[in-house]
């Protein structure tokens, strides 16, 4: 019903043509029609001598996003997120795990084959090897950042 009213009241607006249809074409063209795309494969730009910066790829890029382009456009990668690879971590040689905090949320998938099970999720500690109680496998947190707690308050719990 109220679809009926709405478009009973646009069509005497709808039926005159209007001279400056053609003048406002360009206003709801595509941007991606009229602007170059840009890539990330490339550090360099058409001259040679230059390095492309954020502002030429994504102009609006901030916080956490922009250091994530960043670190892309100079080849690295700043938030690896591809689960670690490696032999079984062992209390000799354990399974190291990055972090840029000194505590971390870690799963424990098992080894391949048979020794694979469920999930383990356990808090992981700079300093505190942990071993999984289903599969025996060590690990142990390498902090590659600043380190502190991950929620950004003081380790002093106590002076709420």
């Amino acid at each position: 019903m109220w679809r009926r009213v709405c478009v009973a009241s646009c069509r005497p607006a709808l039926r005159k043509p209007h001279a400056s249809a053609a003048a406002l074409a360009p206003v709801f063209s595509s941007p991606s029609r009229n602007t170059p795309r840009l890539s990330f494969s490339s550090s360099i730009s058409g001259n040679g001598s230059s390095k492309k910066r954020v502002e030429d790829v994504v102009p609006i890029a901030t916080g956490l996003e922009r250091e994530e382009l960043e670190a892309e456009l100079e080849g690295k990668k700043r938030f690896d997120m591809d689960a670690p690879v490696g032999p079984f971590g062992t209390k000799e040689a354990p399974a190291v795990i990055q972090s840029y905090y000194d505590k971390r949320i870690v799963g424990c998938p098992g080894g391949g084959g048979e020794d694979e099970h469920d999930v383990v999720w356990f808090w992981l500690e700079k300093g505190k090897p942990h071993e999984c109680p289903v599969c025996s496998q060590y690990f142990v947190l390498e902090v590659i950042g600043k380190g502190g707690p991950p929620d950004g308050h003081g380790g002093d719990e106590d002076d709420h």
